[in-house]
């Protein structure tokens, strides 16, 4: 099939599969006699196991670690454990640092009045300028 059929049928865009067979994240697709890429089942499997990693926020190091554990039959799970495992903790610290995001900027919208004067702590805030009230 050609690369829209496998975009369509994997959710991922003809643009990224492009980029992950530039980048040996799949292998090159087959071409045919009129030089158009040609994936077969295999692809869009690897194609959905991609995107599915990427959906739960895998880079794409991870991902090519997760693609050969899955490749390798004689495999530990606790390597995809552990992988997974360093996975969640990186999350849960974008997770704790998004919180102190959500809250200097709730702390800065309180404090903006939001009327029609220049002065606002959110912009003096940004600028690193200390707030007057």
């Amino acid at each position: 099939m050609q690369i829209g059929e496998a975009s369509r049928l994997t959710g991922v865009s003809a643009k990224m599969i492009r980029h992950y067979e530039a980048i040996g994240l799949i292998p090159s697709a087959d071409r045919r006699d009129s030089n158009y890429r040609d994936y077969g089942h295999h692809d869009i499997h690897r194609l959905g196991f991609i995107r599915r990693a990427r959906d739960l926020g895998f880079s794409i190091d991870q991902i090519r670690d997760l693609l050969r554990l899955w490749g390798d039959t004689h495999r530990s799970s606790a390597d995809v454990k552990a992988l997974t495992q360093t996975h969640i903790a990186e999350l849960d610290a974008k997770i704790r640092l998004m919180g102190e995001m959500r809250a200097t900027l709730a702390n800065l919208s309180a404090a903006c009045d939001g009327d029609h004067r220049p002065d606002c702590p959110i912009i003096e805030g940004l600028a690193g300028m200390p707030h007057r009230h």
